[in-house]
């Protein structure tokens, strides 16, 4: 099996993929400790400030020191420079918040998984022309779950997962599945800045597993 297949089954095993940035290297550690002791297996870590390749870099360590089972991914990849960088910094998958032809090209040439934003079916048929296998919809909270109904039967062969939009509870969660998703993308929903804030990883663990629990629940019928 491929690497990028592994690690799309990853993601859709686990059913939901943690997002986050903290510009705080401690606290970046700390809810990567945290989503892994519930088990999460696969995290998305945002590009969004000055410090997130130092913080991305550390994060790496800390996996290949005490989580060898967790896959860690970059996100908000906008052009080529950031994903060689983050390529070389030893990132498992590439998220984007929009499709990145020269990026898709790169890291699918690498055997590495690139899931880009897509919101139109214009947008999902270039991804999936240019080899993309995984489509991140977004913002999921502007597209919703119908968008997802009305376009599940044109790309069989595609992995969908929304991100922006969805609620940590069982009827936001089971609109997506029943959608016809295979993973749900969870940043501020589930890791707010007021959690990270007051360092409340209890917070994040509990509402984690909650997560995890309603999706298994969901699966099992």
């Amino acid at each position: 099996m491929s690497k990028i297949q592994n690690t799309i089954d990853a993601i859709v095993n686990q059913g939901t993929l943690p997002l986050y940035f903290n510009s705080d290297e401690n606290k970046t550690i700390a809810i990567l400790r945290s989503l892994y002791k519930v088990g999460i297996k696969a995290v998305e870590y945002t590009s969004r400030g000055p410090e997130a390749l130092s913080n991305f870099k550390k994060m790496i360590e800390v996996r290949n020191a005490e989580m060898p089972d967790m896959l860690l991914g970059i996100g908000t990849i906008k052009n080529l420079a950031q994903a060689e960088t983050y390529y070389l910094a030893g990132a498992d998958f590439f998220i984007s918040p929009g499709f990145v032809p020269e990026v898709a090209s790169f890291l699918i040439s690498k055997e590495v998984l690139y899931a880009p934003g897509c919101m139109t079916p214009t947008e999902i048929i270039a991804a999936e022309n240019a080899g993309v296998q995984f489509i991140k919809l977004f913002p999921g909270n502007i597209l919703g779950p119908d968008f997802m109904s009305g376009i599940k039967d044109v790309f069989p062969n595609l992995t969908f997962m929304p991100t922006g939009g969805v609620d940590t509870t069982k009827t936001s969660i089971q609109s997506w599945f029943n959608a016809g998703v295979s993973a749900v993308g969870m940043g501020s929903k589930l890791i707010s800045k007021k959690v990270m804030e007051y360092e409340e990883y209890d917070t994040i663990e509990k509402e984690t597993k909650n997560v995890l629990e309603i999706i298994e629940n969901l699966r099992k019928g």
